[in-house]
């Protein structure tokens, strides 16, 4: 009797063990899972930091700019303070990218036997005319002050900048092939080879896709740019340096913004012509027909195949994808349940990107209408807003990177190739193994390490951050110029 009467309680006791041990042998246990749980927790750490870099190098070829042709000395001061903000993320950015390659042969081998062929000329390229690139001029970028002439300094920094910009290309073009598929033939062992290179290179989504990437990272940085400088004017701490640093960071947010905004809409049309399925999954559209709307909330239910609790606006998704409010939008009844991607994931992933872009386009167009009021660096508010912010740009882009790779899924090479073929023959416990190997080292060097010298860096301040220079007497001064060609400040030249 005793027995009987605690029988729902001992049932349901017995429930959560049976399905705790089916969700340890699913989601642990399996070696897929954990493959892809590694290389989504590698890249969302390691995409911040190539991000800030590409866009901070830009800010700083600017204002290097601005130093050579007005000859002001702060602006120089401000070049050696982001200089070395940005060698520390770019050190960070070189060493968590090199985590990442080394998956493709431990946990994806089944995509490096594939597509190899024809993937690894683009890595390849990527490291010949990019990374040698950087490398080459960075360390006179970094420790040549004072030690080149000014003009090879510039171009040292600009080298820096195109090639952070061609490492971009070339992973945008390869991820956007994996996207959209084209000029390519299946050789006689199965494999992916090139039919036709730049068509391969300039696949369909790759350019809107690659410039939508770089405004991206122009943001992010620009926007973290905003807070520092918000930071400073907010402790009353330099000043006229902070004054200078987030009106330049500010009007480049209030160009971008709009241009991001189209071409994000681009990058969408494209997808749904190539990709429906994800534009289906993105606006939470479970069965195809016409003049569907934008839904503002949702709670997608996969298994119930609906949106309980939703909030839209009628026709704007056909408006908006297809330029009438009519027309008509496939939906995910039109591929079987397997075939799917988590919609709920790809669904708030999405509008959390929007939405961040919403608030960084509210704060910078506040901003200008505050700036016309002769106020938007006096208001205290205004400069706390403009901190919290900051890390906006990072979240928009994260989550962008979010919405197009779950999107695509099961496919790993969209109707090529899926993700569940691609892994490795190897046992889920080494996966595992160094999954958590991967998250305390990129917690303790990426983590703690990285934001303990970042903010070390940023509560000294600009001045005084001259880069003490290696003892490389290649990067000495030659005896037969004279100190006053050597950015000397005294010399109105320089």
């Amino acid at each position: 009797m005793l027995f009987l009467s605690y029988g729902p309680v001992v049932q349901s006791v017995l429930d959560m063990i049976i399905s705790a041990y089916n969700f340890l042998s699913i989601f642990i246990l399996n070696t897929e899972i954990l493959a892809r749980i590694q290389f989504a927790f590698t890249m969302t750490a390691h995409i911040i930091y190539p991000s800030i870099s590409i866009g901070l190098i830009t800010f700083l070829v600017i204002l290097e700019c601005r130093y050579l042709v007005t000859g002001h000395e702060p602006y120089r001061q401000a070049c050696q303070f982001w200089c070395k903000l940005f060698a520390l993320t770019f050190g960070m950015g070189v060493i968590s990218g090199i985590v990442m390659e080394f998956q493709f042969g431990t946990n994806w081998g089944g995509f490096s036997y594939q597509a190899g062929p024809l993937l690894g000329v683009l890595f390849t390229y990527e490291v010949l005319s990019a990374f040698f690139v950087e490398s080459g001029f960075l360390g006179i970028m970094l420790f040549g002050w004072n030690r080149v002439h000014r003009y090879w300094h510039f171009f040292s920094t600009c080298m820096v900048m195109l090639g952070t910009t061609l490492s971009s290309f070339w992973i945008m073009s390869a991820n956007s092939w994996m996207q959209t598929p084209t000029d390519y033939f299946i050789n006689a062992k199965g494999q992916y080879e090139t039919q036709n290179f730049w068509g391969v290179v300039f696949n369909p989504s790759f350019i809107s896709r690659f410039l939508h990437m770089l405004l991206s990272c122009y943001l992010s940085a620009a926007l973290l740019i905003m807070g520092i400088s918000a930071y400073y004017m907010f402790q009353k701490r330099h000043q006229m340096f902070a004054r200078t640093q987030f009106n330049m960071a500010w009007m480049a947010v209030l160009l971008i913004m709009p241009i991001q905004i189209f071409v994000g809409h681009h990058v969408g049309a494209v997808m749904d012509g190539y990709q429906p399925v994800k534009i289906a999954a993105i606006e939470g559209i479970w069965k195809s027909g016409p003049a569907q709307p934008t839904l503002l909330f949702a709670w997608p239910d996969q298994k119930a195949e609906q949106n309980h609790y939703a909030i839209g606006i009628p026709k704007l998704a056909s408006y908006l994808v297809k330029g009438s409010g009519d027309a008509y939008m496939t939906g995910l009844d039109s591929v079987p349940a397997t075939e799917r991607p988590w919609v709920f994931a790809v669904f708030w992933s999405f509008r959390i990107m929007v939405g961040a872009g919403l608030v960084i386009a509210l704060v910078s167009y506040l901003g200008l209408a505050m700036r016309l009021m002769g106020k938007h660096l006096e208001q205290t508010w205004y400069l706390i807003m403009t901190m919290l912010c900051s890390p906006l740009g990072l979240i928009a882009l994260e989550m962008g990177w979010m919405t197009a790779e779950m999107g695509r899924q099961p496919w790993l090479i969209y109707g090529l190739l899926k993700t569940k073929d691609a892994i490795s023959a190897v046992p889920s416990d080494q996966v595992l193994t160094t999954l958590l190997i991967l998250i305390v080292v990129y917690g303790i060097i990426f983590g703690y390490f990285y934001f303990k010298f970042a903010l070390s860096i940023i509560a000294k301040g600009p001045f005084n951050q001259t880069l003490t220079p290696p003892s490389f007497t290649y990067l000495s001064p030659h005896k037969g110029i004279s100190k006053q060609h050597h950015n000397d400040p005294t010399n109105p030249k320089d």
